[in-house]
């Protein structure tokens, strides 16, 4: 299989020889028989660990991490119950006391937050730098375990050369770990250029339809049975319904997401020239000091469909946009089918410290939209009386 769109619909085939069925059924079981009868022994999956309990494996389960693996480019995938369940799976499976990890001050809160708390609590120090990658490089040191960062950072898409990062990390022996959730495996591929481990929250794009939650882990090294091991232990593994659903989700993937990026684009050239906007930040527009690497990495010329903006006169004026909408709604996810305006600084940049927001322009002015699925005419009408009204 070469081809997305294939490797996305047929990355796991499954065939029931009595009934004909090709689609993987939802297992919505606790356990299996153990010792198998049949055999005599535990039924073991594909890579080796044995079938009995669906905390630790689930066909359906199973059959999203091989669509997951296929798509970055890994060898293997393990889903999860959240994004933030797959990333503390990485925080507790390689950080030890005395430790010390590298992560650009810009980025999902929470996760910036965990990691924060983690360190104070075990001896891990954390070193958040400027989301560039040579700020990044340059805080590398001999007790640096991991990089982790975002291809796109959130709220303000600034987009990091991972591709140096990952190259230079190598070099020093040191994980690069890369959230590509924003990006998506059509984008971009970071274990293609040398990173360790792929993080998404599969909530997004992937799953696609603001119904789900999950995430994953994607590596192409043998770090997945000590992965694998931590998501027993932790009992963070998806449900075999929720899995089924990012299973049907991941199939329409590349049409969404292109469609999706479109949409972004035009909206963005359009809020570009609005009376009422200070700025627009989305790599796309090629005034964005990020579009020239976005260029480099992103395959398709694919910039994502979130965008962010700063709206004339400030907080009021902000939330007075937030809540004009018609047809948007506000909410604080992104990458479903319906498009979604947020105020970050009360939600994906609210653990960020104020100081630290004020410096990576995450002002009090500032709304991200993640564009959907909607005809685009449609959403630039609803943006448009929201701003002059």
């Amino acid at each position: 299989m070469r081809g997305f769109n294939t490797k996305a619909i047929h990355g796991h085939e499954y065939h029931d020889e009595n009934l004909g069925v090709f689609i993987p059924p939802i297992y919505l079981t606790a356990m299996f028989e153990q010792p198998n009868r049949k055999t005599g022994s535990t039924l073991l999956t594909d890579r080796n660990t044995e079938l009995k309990y669906s905390r630790e494996e689930n066909p359906t389960v199973r059959a999203l991490e091989h669509i997951l693996a296929k798509l970055e480019n890994g060898e293997d995938a393990l889903a999860f119950n959240s994004g933030m369940g797959a990333i503390l799976t990485v925080y507790l499976a390689f950080l030890e006391k005395g430790d010390e990890v590298v992560v650009p001050m810009e980025g999902y809160g929470t996760s910036i937050q965990l990691l924060t708390d983690i360190g104070a609590k075990f001896g891990v120090q954390v070193k958040k730098v400027w989301p560039d990658e040579t700020s990044i490089i340059e805080a590398i040191s001999s007790k640096t375990k991991f990089v982790i960062l975002e291809t796109m950072t959130n709220p303000t898409l600034k987009v990091i050369n991972v591709r140096e990062v990952a190259k230079e990390a190598s070099d020093l022996n040191v994980l690069t770990v890369v959230d590509n959730t924003f990006a998506t495996p059509l984008a971009y591929n970071p274990l293609d250029d040398n990173a360790t481990i792929v993080i998404h929250s599969t909530t997004k794009y992937i799953a696609g339809h603001n119904d789900v939650i999950g995430g994953a882990l994607i590596t192409n090294s043998n770090m997945v049975n000590l992965l694998w091991d931590w998501r027993r232990k932790l009992g963070s593994i998806q449900s075999p319904f929720d899995a089924y659903l990012t299973l049907r989700g991941v199939k329409t993937l590349s049409i969404r997401f292109e469609k999706q990026c479109r949409n972004a684009q035009e909206i963005a050239e359009f809020l570009n020239e609005h009376p009422k906007v200070e700025e627009v930040l989305y790599p796309g527009l090629s005034t964005s000091p990020y579009h020239s690497v976005a260029c480099k990495l992103f395959k398709k010329k694919l910039f994502g469909s979130v965008l962010s903006f700063k709206v004339k006169g400030g907080q009021t004026k902000a939330l007075q946009t937030l809540r004009k909408t018609k047809i948007i709604k506000s909410s604080p996810s992104l990458g479903g089918t319906e498009t979604l305006l947020t105020y970050p600084v009360i939600s994906a940049a609210k653990t960020i410290p104020e100081e630290d927001r004020i410096k990576l322009g995450i002002t009090d002015s500032l709304l991200r939209l993640s564009v959907g699925l909607e005809d685009v005419n449609d959403l630039i009408e609803d943006l448009d009386q929201a701003l002059r009204s």
